[in-house]
């Protein structure tokens, strides 16, 4: 884990206990914790989607790019 030994890992923990107190270590562990596994998701996600595949563009034919100009003629009946 980042390249730390068992003993620099007692170390840094030691030094948190001294520094902040038993009763805020949990909640700071927990904050740590929760924090980098937002920031695991986070890249998951950012990293499925650069990996997806992108979609291809519908292609529009002449005949339904005119159909789409043409305006739309209503016919009314003059037999009354």
């Amino acid at each position: 884990m980042f390249g730390l030994g068992f003993g620099e890992l007692l170390l840094i923990f030691l030094i948190a206990l001294i520094f902040i107190g038993p009763k805020k270590l949990p909640e700071l562990a927990k904050g740590l914790g929760e924090g980098i596994k937002e920031f695991q998701k986070a890249a998951k996600g950012l990293s499925d989607q650069i990996q997806e595949k992108p979609e291809t563009p519908k292609r529009v034919t002449d005949a339904e790019q005119d159909k789409e100009k043409l305006p739309v003629v209503v016919k009314e009946d003059h037999h009354s």
